[in-house]
Order: C-alpha cells, then structure tokens, then sequence
C-alpha cells in the first residue's frame, strides 16, 4: 500500500509508430516527481504506462496499492508528452474517472493539462498543477494530508474548482533553478528488466534516458513551452557524471539518451562533462539533441565524441533558409552542412529532425531540404508536418484555421490541423518518399564496397540488396502520387481539423 500513486497516459500500445519501434523509455519525468514527493516522507507507488497493456493495469493498481491520492504526472522530458496526442488525453481522462470510481482524490500534470485545465477539472480531476509541478505538488499534497492549514487559493501553480463553480487559476510558481538539489529520479520504481528484455530482444542493447537540463532559451516560433516557458537551467557536469556513475553500477546500460531540448547550452559544460566522463571512466554511448549553430560556433563535435556521444541529433527541420527565418529557427543552413561534417569527422553519428508544411512553403523549399539530406548524408531521419500547439506564435497565426480535431490522434497522425500549403494526404506521402529515399541511399551506401568484392559479402547485404530494390520501385510511384497531390484543386485542401476524430470509446475530444 503507498500513500500516493503515481502513473502517467502515455501507453506505447496506442501509438502504432512508437510500437513498431519499440524503443521503450520509462516516464522519467514522473520518476523525478515521484523521488521528490518521497524525498518528502511519502510513500509512493508507481503505475508505468509505457509498457502496459491498456487502461485496465491502472485500475489494477489502484486496487492494489489503494492509495488515497493519485497522480497522473505526465513526463514532461518527452517529446511524446509535449505533443499532447489525442488518444493519450482520452486514456488519461479514463484513468482520472477509474481512480474517482475508487475513492481517490486526483491531481493530474503535464503539458496538455497545463494548456486545457478546464477540460481535465471537467472529467474530475481535484487539482491540475500548472507548469513545473514538483514543488507545487509536494505543496499540495501536504494540505490535502493536514500537515499543513495552506489555503489552496495561495498554492502557486495550481487549477481547481472552487465552491461556486468556477475554475481558480493561482500564479505560476517560479521554476527550480537548482538542480543539482534534486534527488535523482526513482529508478527502483520501475521493472528496469523488462525494459532491458525488450531492447536486447529488439535491438541487441540496453538504453536508458537521463536529463541534464531544463527548458529552452530560443524563440522558434512552433515550439511548445507551457512547463518551462524560455526558461533554461542546466545541472553541473559533476552531478550528472554522478548518476552516469550510479546508473552504470545499479543497471549497466549499454546506451543513453540524454532528453535535453538542448544539451551542453551552457558555455564550457560539454568539454568539463567529457573530462569527467573520461576521468571517472563512466563514459556510455549515448543519443542526444543539439543546435546546429552552437556545435560550430563552440567547435564542440571533438568533446561530444570524447564524452561519449554516438548520435547526435540536430533540429535541422529545413533546407531552405527562408524557411529556417520564417520559424525564427536562428541558424544557417551552411551550418547544418559544417555541424553534420564536423560531427562525422569526429565519428559521431547525426541525425535529422525535418519539418514540412510549414505556412508558405513551396515546392522549392521541399527540393532543398531534400538536397541537403542527399548532400549532407545524415544516418538517420525523423519527418513531421507543423503542427500548431497553443501558446505558440505559429498557433496564434493559425488559430482561425484549426477546426474541431486540434491535436494529433498518434505521433504518426501527419494531419495538417489548419491551412496548409498542400493537404494532409500530401505530407503523408512525401514523409513515406524522403524515407525511401533516404532508405535506398543507405542501403546503396552499405553495398558500394562490396560492388566489386562480392566475396566481401556477408548475410546482411541480402537483405540490403533486397531493401534497396523495393526503395528503387517505391520512389517513382511516390513521385507520381506527389506530383497529383500537388495539383489537387485548394477546395480540396481544407484542414483535416473540421473533421472529428473518433476515439475508441466514441468521444470526438
């Protein structure tokens, strides 16, 4: 039995992308509430979503646990979370009315309920935290448990219903800018061997997710921030060395993935944090994400390598930098080109956030972002649509446009919610033909040695071969089907938003 439950909605069953991946990370945003709150002298219970089957294991939970209070604390480091996807919302909304049904009072956090109390106060959540939701909860969670007489009016970052009705909205409550203060997430919460079980099964290795920092500074344009606005505190090199430390001795991962916005921000932090690395000998591969700008200002690609990096992933979205100032991106698509080289020369992998569909961008722009995968030679590609979330300039911009469905049902939904410059069935063709390009020229890449070797051959390169001919067959059929996308007549491009999305249990939400 705990006093508190906690659990979050993002469950890898509903998103088909994510489950074919099947690169599974534990919430760890909710395993660093969960930390702080027992750090308080509570005890607390986990419910990990990601690998359960559906909302039923919650209710289990609840019943096994019996806890008088339960948090949904979403993992605010997880880009999943930040999407606020259409079906998670409708699991959480089950997950409140479940832990209702069974006599507990519910706290709910996260970047979706941040934006849209009222409809999380509706479904009957007590109490929605507002923005960074440690403090506040533990804050709250203290009056709900008679430790203290606090008014829940004069608890900063917090929505509830007041006795007449309306919904009470308190001050933000400042971020933690100190981080080192807090305790490292609850890793013991989680069933790390069943995490373990699925990447060796999938993947042949262990990876785990750690967090450096908090927040981003810069003003991209679409960017989401309603936890920790332009906010951007760091932990020290020393601190984070010290869980690389201990997780290395508790768990032995074989990978990392350090979940920063940005990692490595603050001036003179990535060449201490690989000098420690080095010096304690905790060096672990590991993915992490960065701009392309600070990699060849600061000339960091050499201290990325020495510190362990194995891909580093840029938020490229564009080739065209027309496109690039329209975002208020901040960078130079020639520094795109110098990071991916610098990277490369210094033997670390990269990789490519794209972004399509962005208000007013051409076919031109498409071709230039194309030429720069096929000229930069990236290891690996993620492909979006922009996609409008509130608190944005670009979903100001685009607010009159969006209709009834305003979030994507999953992370491979690709829907243009307003007004785009080609319709929804374009951008999910063209995101199906950049990957095939991108897969033939890999696997092109991969055969080159052995074209006149072929005793170099291993078993492998079959199945190469084979990928590459169906990538040779699939481009020009993609091509066609692009080119009669494009001339489709604007009647025809309206926004997938003025249409309902309907979820398993019947709600358009």
């Amino acid at each position: 039995m705990a006093d508190i439950l906690f659990g979050q909605s993002y469950f890898l069953r509903f998103d088909p992308k994510l489950w074919e991946a099947m690169q599974p990370y534990p919430p760890l945003g909710t395993l660093y509430a969960a930390s702080y709150i027992r750090e308080r002298g509570y005890d607390v219970a986990l419910f990990d979503a990601m690998l359960a089957e559906s909302e039923a294991e919650w209710a289990a939970a609840i019943d096994r646990e019996k806890p008088r209070i339960a948090v949904l604390y979403e993992d605010n480091f997880s880009y999943l979370s930040k999407m606020c996807l259409l079906r998670m919302r409708q699991a959480a909304f089950e997950m409140i009315q479940m832990a209702r049904e069974q006599g507990c009072e519910v706290i709910v956090a996260g970047s979706d309920a941040t934006d849209h109390p009222d409809r999380y106060l509706a479904r009957g959540a007590r109490f929605v935290l507002l923005g960074e939701g440690e403090v506040t909860l533990g804050i709250l969670l203290d009056r709900l448990t008679d430790r203290t007489d606090a008014d829940f009016a004069e608890i900063d970052g917090l929505a509830f219903v007041s006795t007449n009705g309306a919904t009470v909205r308190t001050p933000r409550r400042p971020v933690i800018r100190r981080l080192d203060d807090l305790p490292f997430p609850a890793w013991d919460l989680v069933d790390v061997e069943s995490y373990r079980d699925v990447w060796l099964r999938h993947h042949g290795y262990y990876s785990m997710n750690m967090v450096t920092t908090r927040g981003c500074p810069y003003r991209c344009n679409w960017c989401a921030k309603p936890i920790w606005g332009q906010r951007y505190n760091s932990r020290s090199p020393e601190n984070v060395v010290a869980e690389m430390a201990w997780l290395k001795e508790t768990y032995r991962p074989d990978h990392v993935w350090f979940t920063d916005d940005i990692m490595g921000l603050k001036p003179g932090w990535l060449p201490r944090f690989a000098d420690l690395a080095e010096e304690r000998e905790v060096r672990i591969p590991f993915k992490s994400l960065h701009r392309a700008d600070l990699i060849v200002r600061r000339d960091s690609a050499a201290d990325l390598a020495r510190a362990g990096a194995r891909t580093v992933w840029l938020g490229a979205e564009s080739g065209s930098q027309r496109i690039l100032d329209a975002m208020d991106k901040g960078t130079r698509v020639e520094q795109i080109y110098e990071a991916t080289r610098r990277l490369h020369d210094a033997g670390v992998e990269v990789g490519y956030f794209l972004q399509f569909g962005y208000p007013s961008e051409t076919r031109a722009d498409i071709r230039k972002t194309l030429r720069m995968v096929r000229d930069c030679r990236p290891d690996d590609i993620g492909v979006s649509v922009s996609y409008p979330l509130p608190g944005t300039r670009f979903h100001d911009s685009v607010r009159s446009q969006l209709g009834v469905q305003q979030n994507w049902l999953d992370s491979n939904d690709l829907a243009m919610l307003y007004r785009g410059p080609y319709p929804t069935s374009f951008y999910r063709r063209l995101h199906r033909s950049v990957h095939a390009r991108f897969r033939a020229r890999k696997s092109w890449d991969g055969l080159r040695p052995i074209m006149h070797r072929p005793w170099r051959a291993r078993p492998g390169d079959a199945r190469r071969a084979a990928g590459l001919a169906r990538a040779l067959i699939a481009i020009p059929w993609h091509r066609l089907q692009l080119e009669w996308e494009a001339a489709r007549p604007a009647a025809a491009r309206r926004p997938s938003g003025n249409r309902p999305v309907i979820l398993r249990t019947g709600s358009s939400e």
